[in-house]
């Protein structure tokens, strides 16, 4: 494999570390701090900077900027982190900053995501693998988003909230507690709106998995029951399926609340 290659107008600090097969273009910027992976594709005007480390295979769409200080105005320059996975694509505009102090200090993203146009990953945010932001989705701080979810277009999270797996947040919501997992989130302010069959099946979910979880969010939602007591109704009923489980664990966890 070739090593790096940057184009003549790139800004590469002698310090960044930048892997085999990465591509860097015209007059994109990497700072002194950044580590990037190998197969890499940095194409014009990207800003990498700060302690920011990719993994291989990310791609950087021109005017993206990653890894700079937070817009949190508690923020005084300590050092902080950024640490992103592998085959991410991050497309124009798209902006990741790194933690702050009292967050952890880190922002973190797993592998294979899709960020698109004018996204927004602020401080002390954790994403996780095989999610979708469509176009100016924004996180606050401090959010968490689990693996397979998928964000719609100019959608906002309030600080502190999650998404659970595979949860589906419908275009121009808001977001001001916890989305379900496999639960189908829209609106402002958001509602649910029921298991997000279809994305269940695009992802080869059994027919017994999507029935459970169906049975699971009409317990939790239209029986009448309080929470605690739908919870424990969902899983003695559906003993044996870990979606479930898992659904009832994230409810219980909850500490700003759930969409209802």
């Amino acid at each position: 494999m070739k090593g790096p290659e940057a184009h003549a107008s790139a800004i590469v600090h002698p310090d960044a570390r930048i892997g085999d097969g990465t591509l860097i273009g015209a007059y994109s910027v990497i700072g002194a701090g950044v580590t990037l992976g190998s197969r890499c594709q940095v194409l014009s005007h990207v800003v990498i900077d700060g302690d920011t480390v990719v993994g291989d295979s990310c791609r950087f769409f021109p005017f993206s900027s990653i890894g700079l200080v937070p817009q949190d105005l508690k923020y005084r320059g300590e050092p902080t982190r950024l640490r992103i996975g592998a085959e991410n694509t991050f497309r124009e505009c798209a902006t990741v900053h790194s933690g702050t102090e009292g967050g952890g200090g880190v922002t973190t993203i797993g592998d294979r995501n899709l960020f698109m146009a004018y996204t927004h990953i602020a401080h002390d945010c954790h994403v996780g693998n095989d999610t979708i932001f469509a176009n100016a989705a924004t996180l606050a701080g401090h959010v968490r988003v689990e693996d397979f979810a998928a964000i719609g277009a100019f959608s906002g999270i309030h600080q502190f909230c999650r998404i659970g797996a595979h949860a589906y947040i419908g275009g121009y919501s808001v977001i001001t507690q916890d989305a379900l997992p496999y639960v189908l989130t829209v609106g402002n302010r958001a509602r649910a709106y029921g298991i997000n069959v279809i994305g269940l099946k695009r992802r080869s979910f059994p027919e017994s998995t999507i029935a459970s979880l169906r049975r699971a969010y009409r317990i939790l939602f239209q029986s009448k029951l309080t929470t605690l007591r739908a919870l424990e109704r969902m899983e003695k009923e559906l003993d044996g399926f870990p979606e479930v489980a898992y659904l009832a664990a994230f409810v219980r966890s909850s500490e700003r609340g759930i969409v209802k």
